[in-house]
């Protein structure tokens, strides 16, 4: 077969018939969503896409991401310790390049036509197009491949991904719908008398809270207030490989329209808290978030952000919500079940490759973690 790749570093010089093509069953491998990626990516970031073409055809397409970390301090925190680690982590990785989307969890990275190419070439087409971006832009330190399930990271069990070292750190938290669920109150009658207790009493807390959704002027007046919320959470998070630029929600806003929500908190006429989701199809993404640390405790705003996003999938009718990998044990409170993903990464120096599966756990060590039980035996 006379398979091509084609490497497109502008997202305005992707083909016409790319949406129907390669965004047909996935909004994040859009023309639209990576022109986000172009206007308003991370200071660190650099985003580039690939098309896969038979004969003139094309049947696929994906996404790079290349990071670079010689500005930029991966490890937060003051202490010694995370001095040492942001010092050992820039000498073992100067950058990264991703075969994915590192700002999201899942299989966003590729999608080629099924009836076209084999599941079994479009991975080789895949580790071939790496090679070619190393060529044509820049090589990188360390390649990853990421998300990928059980059964999606078998395809890439060939011989040409030997050197490669498969990983999994933290599940992907996922919560899928039920039928019965009208409203939010059937969801409620399905927890156990614990967990709805816990619920009730967290929507206690937001009395004085006004909430509402923030449109695209809003979004755009706010922008600094957005920022500086979400930089209080993001800087908890022991590891960040990038930062969001303080423009980044509004331009979402103004590409992804009514498939991208923001919903604010205010109290007292101030903004304290906001949410935002990617609607994706039958499913929604959960995105980023941002609170006011103060308040956060007393009027319990992360664990009603997580029941505001369970009424709204429910409200509007969605099949499943993709939580994301972090804070597992409380998105288990409200009934998300954990999904084991995984990925490939290969260092291009050869010694530290050969210990790689020593040096990946102490760089990004799993957490432990107490998966909760919500909902009613049946």
């Amino acid at each position: 077969m006379n398979y091509t790749f084609q490497l497109y570093q502008t997202a305005s010089n992707l083909p016409e018939n790319w949406d129907q093509v390669v965004a047909c069953k996935n909004m994040l491998l859009s023309k639209e969503y990576f022109q986000v990626l172009e206007t308003s990516k991370p200071k660190n970031m650099k985003c580039f896409f690939g098309g896969f073409f038979l004969g003139e055809e094309l049947i696929g397409g994906c996404l790079f991401q290349y990071l670079d970390f010689q500005n930029h301090d991966t490890q937060q925190g003051k202490t010694i310790i995370f001095s040492i680690r942001n010092y050992i982590t820039k000498i073992l990785v100067k950058n990264m390049l991703i075969l994915g989307n590192n700002m999201l969890t899942g299989q966003n990275a590729f999608y080629f036509n099924a009836n076209k190419i084999s599941s079994e070439n479009s991975v080789l087409l895949l580790e071939n197009a790496l090679q070619e971006i190393k060529i044509q832009i820049k090589k990188s330190s360390l390649t990853i491949i990421k998300d990928f399930s059980k059964t999606q990271i078998l395809h890439f069990h060939q011989k040409i991904f030997k050197s490669y070292f498969k990983f999994s750190v933290q599940p992907n938290m996922i919560l899928k719908i039920r039928k019965p669920w009208r409203n939010f109150e059937d969801y409620s009658l399905d927890l156990s008398k614990k967990y709805s207790s816990r619920a009730g009493s967290a929507r206690k807390k937001l009395e004085g809270i006004e909430k509402r959704e923030l449109q695209l002027e809003d979004l755009k007046s706010n922008s600094a207030l957005l920022h500086s919320l979400y930089q209080t959470v993001a800087e908890n998070a022991t590891i960040n490989t990038f930062f969001l630029p303080e423009n980044h929600f509004a331009v979402l806003k103004q590409h992804l329209n009514d498939n991208f929500k923001v919903f604010g908190y205010f109290f007292e006429g101030n903004l304290i808290g906001f949410y935002t989701l990617i609607l994706n199809g039958e499913s929604i993404d959960t995105y980023f978030l941002g609170y006011d640390k103060t308040l956060q405790k007393e009027k319990k705003l992360y664990l009603n952000m997580l029941l505001d996003m369970v009424e709204f999938a429910i409200t509007e009718k969605f099949s499943t919500i993709i939580f994301g990998r972090t804070a597992l044990e409380i998105k288990s409170t409200i009934g998300a079940e954990p999904e084991e993903i995984f990925g490939l990464i290969k260092h291009e120096n050869l010694v530290i490759n050969y210990f790689m599966n020593r040096i990946f756990p102490a760089i990004e060590p799993k957490t432990e973690r107490l998966q909760r039980k919500p909902f009613k035996e049946n």
